[in-house]
């Protein structure tokens, strides 16, 4: 119990520490803030969860491991070969990865055919307004990026939409607080994206970089709620 109030408190106080350095525009120290912030998550996570499941500790393991490269990006140089291999391409990649462990650890919770049957049209009308919504967002940074940067923005913000489609028709199919708390950590998720891509292309408000930082926290807030909630799939858990 003490060591989990311990955790608590400094989740809490780095959190009001981030949000505090990225106000006052010290971005090396916020992120290494942050990459901190989500190392304590994770081992919350690991200590308070006794039934860990599998995929949703790889989201949380990769998503740690994206934010540890990304303060290192500022005193290394991710290249790896002749042509060029940043930091841009490896981190975004893991963060790909982390969402795309989130999406399988949803779905796997789900009967996909029995939903696909149940709810033919929404399905469809979602999946309309996902192309429609990437090409919009992604369309904003079309002038400012190469052909490869572009490329990895449109996959990036693809398995986003995809996420929160496929987190809306987990809570649909559902309609349980485990469901919602992480339809809600999806949007939130969608909205820290979305802003984010405003600071870094658009505006570079600062304002808009700590709303960025406010979501994303209140997101895995949401994503740590539901993984204390028991769920019925035996399969994938993680015995300790």
């Amino acid at each position: 119990m003490q060591i989990k109030r311990v955790l608590i408190i400094v989740l809490i106080l780095l959190s009001v520490v981030f949000i505090g350095l990225q106000f006052t525009q010290h971005e090396a120290q916020a992120d290494g803030v942050e990459a901190l912030l989500f190392v304590f998550l994770t081992s919350l996570y690991c200590y308070k969860v006794k039934q860990r499941q599998v995929f949703f500790f790889l989201f949380l393991l990769f998503f740690t491991l994206a934010q540890v490269l990304n303060f290192a990006s500022y005193y290394i140089n991710y290249k790896f070969d002749a042509e060029g291999f940043y930091s841009y391409y490896l981190i975004n990649s893991v963060y790909i990865l982390a969402y795309l462990f989130l999406i399988i650890r949803i779905l796997s919770n789900m009967n996909l055919k029995e939903v696909i049957m149940k709810f033919p049209f929404h399905i469809v009308v979602l999946l309309i307004l996902d192309v429609f919504c990437v090409t919009i967002i992604t369309g904003t940074t079309e002038n400012l990026l190469t052909k490869s940067e572009y490329s990895m923005e449109y996959v990036y913000n693809t398995i986003i939409m995809i996420l929160l489609t496929v987190a809306l028709m987990n809570y649909i199919s559902k309609d349980d607080k485990k469901s919602m708390n992480l339809l809600l950590g999806s949007i939130f998720i969608v909205f820290s994206e979305i802003i984010q891509l405003a600071y870094f292309y658009i505006s570079d408000i600062n304002s808009l970089n700590v709303l960025c930082s406010l979501f994303l926290i209140i997101a895995f807030v949401f994503f740590y709620l539901q993984s204390r909630i028991p769920f019925d799939n035996k399969k994938e858990l993680i015995t300790t």
